[in-house]
């Protein structure tokens, strides 16, 4: 890429629109998650949890690139809402194991619905999931390579 690409107007910059993507998707899916009292990170959370469950505190901040002080009140708030459970790992007294609970268990299916529901109302024909996911893996990769680079 060269400089003249700044020189272009806010509409075609990519990080403003990859910033109104970010603000649109997250108002998505507080819309559609809302009936369950959840947000948009505390969803991120249980999806990380759907794909493993009984996992570290430490290994869902990795996976979710959050740091603990941004995870710590998330797991909280999810364990007082019922979502969770946290237990003492009988391996590392000083770790945290995250555990579903049967609320979260039996909720993922109509969770999954009525942000299917919200998606669909958004009208995304035209837009191809699948290439822009590969699309923003390789932007995303880019930029955590030059992230881990300055580091």
């Amino acid at each position: 890429m060269e400089e003249s690409i700044f020189e272009r107007p806010l509409e075609d910059q990519l990080c403003f629109e990859v910033y109104r993507a970010a603000n649109a998707f997250g108002k998505m899916y507080n819309r559609a998650l809302k009936e369950f009292h959840l947000t948009f990170p505390q969803y991120l959370v249980l999806l990380a949890l759907w794909d493993e469950d009984k996992v570290l505190i430490k290994n869902i901040g990795e996976r979710l690139g959050m740091g603990i002080g941004t995870l710590n009140p998330i797991l909280n708030r999810l364990e007082k809402q019922g979502w969770l459970t946290k237990e003492t790992s009988l391996v590392d007294k000083r770790a945290t194991i995250i555990s579903l609970s049967k609320k979260s268990i039996t909720s993922k299916r109509t969770i999954h619905l009525a942000l299917l529901s919200e998606v669909n109302a958004c009208n995304l024909d035209g837009v191809d999931g699948v290439f822009l996911m590969k699309q923003l893996k390789i932007l995303n990769n880019a930029m955590n390579q030059a992230d881990d680079d300055a580091g």
